[in-house]
């Protein structure tokens, strides 16, 4: 059979009955015991990605998903295609609504969109009693992922790309391909449409992925193990930072910094953990944190944000203290 020959009609249920046999054990992987009993929503943006999921989610818990498209109205065609998502899940006798932004996006475009879109969702599970809403994220995604936070200098945490279960979001297709999306999804006759900001090289991801659809040398599903060690290591990262706090004699007062020869990245995140404690509203990336780390090392007082960190006693001994910032007097 030539690449371009579609499979025979025999063989097409068996490749289905293979795709969906992979795709539970992907889940049970990330949804833990129990998760045949659980209800799913699914979030459909209607592109081929999406559409594979959602009929492997529909094909494997029949009656026990709900499908959500979130339109933010920013392009002209987004409203025909969540109405395509919504009629094909009409006909497939599956629960769909259309999420809308109470106000238009503001700001950096992709990322407020983003965060707009797993508020919606997770707006719309609670209000539907769902267990979780499951994504289409798949190695290719990841693999995007990790080479842009690559370029920002991120450390093992933003390395270790998307996760694949983050609080009641679960991606089970990290260990797929696109293309093998697309081809479930041509297979099984599913409709489908395609983002055009995917393409749009104005955007960061669309450029980077122009550029890896040619190559050969990284391997996405290599690549996406990667980051689920590297997801692994974060958190046993943080279980240590933990332990190490909770051996503190004052480990209850949350402006107490301390360091007793730790590693230089458990006191990184001792640093950082404290400091969000005391402001939750905090992003501090990996250069400002060695900075502040370096001013407190040196005994000089460092200010992140609305805190202060000062020493107590000589910074040798390792002790320092969060305060809050005076406010500034208000001008004129």
């Amino acid at each position: 059979m030539s690449a371009m020959t579609r499979p025979r009609q025999s063989q097409k249920p068996a490749a289905e009955a293979e795709a969906v046999e992979r795709f539970a054990a992907d889940l049970a992987a990330v949804a833990g015991p129990g998760w045949p009993g659980l209800h799913y929503g699914v979030a459909v943006s209607g592109g081929p990605d999406s559409m594979a999921l959602l009929w492997l989610m529909a094909t494997l818990l029949p009656g026990q998903i709900c499908a959500a498209t979130v339109d933010h109205g920013l392009r002209k065609g987004s409203a025909d295609e969540a109405r395509m998502v919504a009629g094909f899940c009409a006909r497939e006798h599956i629960p769909h609504a259309i999420l809308h932004p109470a106000a238009p996006i503001s700001g950096s475009l992709q990322a407020a969109a983003r965060a707009e879109r797993y508020r919606l969702l997770e707006q719309w599970r609670e209000a539907h009693a769902l267990d979780h809403v499951v994504t289409a994220h798949h190695a290719d995604d990841q693999l995007e992922t990790m080479i842009m936070r690559l370029n920002r200098s991120s450390g093992v945490g933003g390395l270790a790309g998307v996760r694949a279960r983050n609080g009641t979001v679960l991606r089970p297709l990290l260990s797929w391909r696109r293309d093998d999306l697309t081809a479930l999804a041509l297979e099984a006759d599913l409709p489908l449409v395609e983002d055009p900001s995917n393409s749009d090289i104005r955007f960061d991801r669309a450029r980077l992925r122009q550029a890896l659809r040619s190559q050969t040398i990284l391997d996405p599903q290599a690549a996406a193990r990667s980051a689920a060690w590297l997801a692994d290591a974060d958190a046993a990262i943080d279980w240590a930072v933990a332990g190490a706090i909770a051996s503190w004699a004052d480990t209850d007062d949350g402006c107490v910094i301390r360091d007793r020869g730790y590693p230089a990245e458990i006191f990184r995140r001792i640093v950082e953990t404290r400091l969000r404690a005391n402001d939750p509203r905090l992003m501090l990336r990996g250069q400002t944190l060695d900075g502040v780390i370096a001013a407190m090392r040196a005994g000089r007082r460092a200010m992140v944000g609305a805190l202060l960190i000062d020493a107590v006693g000589n910074p040798a001994d390792g002790h320092w203290r969060i305060s809050k910032a005076p406010r500034r007097k208000n001008q004129g």
